[in-house]
């Protein structure tokens, strides 16, 4: 999940995990989300956290490291109205903020907890390229998937796998 950019640019770096870090936790939240396209990604989201619930609409262009992504906020009304036109359940994701070592934000989701899908993973935000490219990750951080697209949250809402 990525944090509001006014550059409408992201850079992250994308991981597999087989576990919640053993880190201290900066930030928790219940996450539902769904696509109403998946090429080009138009995605909502509705986040809640201890302080409220949070309604984005957020449309995204190709690319692994580095790509486009433009959010808006939403009402509850007009995403409950925009759940209607969605053709499958919703993701709900378990999304937790723990900070590294460096400075950086390590951003963790367990993805349909509870079901055969679950799955684990973490993504890495940075302000340029060559600040992703010379990130070293720490050692428990599984196999990274970055520039691999099928590994996308707008994959597994069209397959509802992960291809490992």
């Amino acid at each position: 999940m990525s944090k509001e950019n006014l550059s409408g640019v992201e850079i992250e770096r994308k991981f597999l995990l087989d576990r919640f870090p053993d880190l201290p936790v900066l930030k928790e939240a219940e996450v539902w989300q769904g696509y109403l396209s998946t090429d080009p990604v138009v995605r909502i989201r509705s986040t809640k956290t201890a302080e409220g619930i949070r309604y984005v609409l957020c449309f995204k262009g190709e690319g692994t490291l580095v790509r486009r992504e433009i959010e808006m906020p939403l009402t509850q009304e007009q995403f409950s109205q925009l759940s209607d036109l969605l053709k499958a359940p919703m993701i709900c994701k378990e999304y937790k903020v723990y900070a590294l070592p460096d400075g950086h934000c390590l951003e963790c989701s367990r993805v349909d907890p509870g079901r055969e899908s679950e799955f684990l993973y973490a993504e890495v935000e940075f302000s340029s390229v060559e600040e992703a490219e010379t990130f070293v990750p720490p050692a428990f951080l599984g196999r990274e998937v970055t520039e691999f697209p099928g590994f996308s949250m707008s994959s597994y809402w069209k397959n509802r796998k992960i291809p490992f």
